[in-house]
């Protein structure tokens, strides 16, 4: 949905502890081809604590988790074990999301509380994470949890990884090294550094870890990432395309409309290349934060938090943009901000 389109009524709705809180969590799980994303997820469904969990491999020819998702139509829905199940969506997610959340009411599908999406490796998370914020149905029975990106230490920096893969770590909440056993010390210092560099902040965790705990990478990330706001923006080269992140913060609290306004207004001129922005804004009137997500041009419903995390109240916005600068985003706050009618 547009940002205007959140107005009518509350903007925000009930007050709520958390982000997403009473909306099935949705971990999206990405990564190019072989890198992993069916292996992390298998480790992850053989645990106890994984029960009530569905999967949904959103494409038809790859293999799936192994010879225990058998996919043979579109919204072919199959009990996996351990109280989970896999349903298989060749091209229409927002249908298999919606009928799977109905059939879940009705007593047609065993209950779940979380869904689990592997993307196809060679796709841009993106229109995955823009369905969620965008559809309204949708954005009322689920909640984005985190995007996860799979990293092959092997593949990732040798020229063999389909070029997808970077603004696949670019958009990360979380990113997951794989293979750490099959390459050197070295190679896996290298890819951890770059994906550093590429995404600052991203919680990076590895694969081989995760034995201890495999549901670590399943954990919902903060309004504004897993690993806090970072203050400095982080340019991430031309092998980027041109992507790059960074923070902005304002100390004075925002009144909700003016804030659309800026918001929408960069969406309209740059929409396709504001991969994605989230972060906590501080608004008038409101005892905590308003969690806020964009996702190029869509805006996904805003929630008021009942109080803030830490002590710093400040609006904090997390921008992943393409050929957008940190300084051009703060002269547009700047001028609508300048131009804005006096309160009352």
């Amino acid at each position: 949905m547009r940002p205007s389109d959140l107005f009518g009524g509350s903007p925000f709705g009930r007050r709520v502890r958390r982000p997403g809180a009473g909306r099935v969590p949705v971990t999206v799980v990405t990564g190019f081809l072989g890198a992993g994303k069916t292996g992390l997820i298998r480790a992850a469904l053989a645990s106890p604590d994984a029960a009530r969990t569905a999967v949904i491999v959103n494409e038809f020819a790859e293999l799936g988790v192994d010879d225990v998702l058998l996919r043979t139509s579109a919204e072919d829905v199959r009990l996996i074990g351990n109280g989970c199940m896999c349903c298989a969506a060749r091209s229409d997610l927002q249908r298999v999301l919606r009928n799977l959340y109905a059939e879940r009411e009705t007593g047609a599908v065993p209950p779940f509380d979380r869904v689990i999406v592997e993307t196809s490796g060679l796709s841009d998370p993106g229109p995955v994470l823009q369905l969620l914020a965008g559809d309204r149905a949708l954005s009322g029975h689920y909640a984005v949890s985190a995007l996860v990106t799979v990293v092959d230490c092997v593949l990732a920096l040798d020229g063999q990884a389909p070029p997808e893969w970077i603004e696949q770590v670019v958009l990360a909440d979380r990113i997951v090294l794989s293979k750490t056993e099959l390459a050197s010390e070295a190679q896996v210092a290298r890819v951890r550094a770059h994906v550093a560099a590429l995404n600052p902040g991203a919680e990076i965790l590895e694969a081989s870890n995760l034995r201890a705990d495999p549901l670590a990478w399943l954990a919902p990330v903060a309004a504004g990432g897993a690993r806090g706001f970072r203050a400095a923006p982080a340019a991430v080269g031309p092998d980027a395309v041109s992507c790059q992140s960074f923070v902005l913060s304002f100390d004075t609290p925002f009144r909700w409309e003016v804030f659309l306004q800026v918001m929408e207004t960069l969406l309209a001129l740059r929409g396709d290349d504001v991969l994605r922005v989230k972060g906590l804004v501080h608004v008038e009137g409101c005892a905590g934060p308003v969690a806020a997500h964009f996702v190029r041009h869509l805006a996904a419903r805003p929630e008021e938090l009942t109080a803030w995390p830490d002590a710093d109240r400040r609006s904090r916005l997390v921008f992943i943009t393409r050929n957008v600068s940190a300084a051009q985003v703060q002269a547009l706050f700047d001028a609508v901000l300048a131009l804005a009618p006096p309160p009352g």
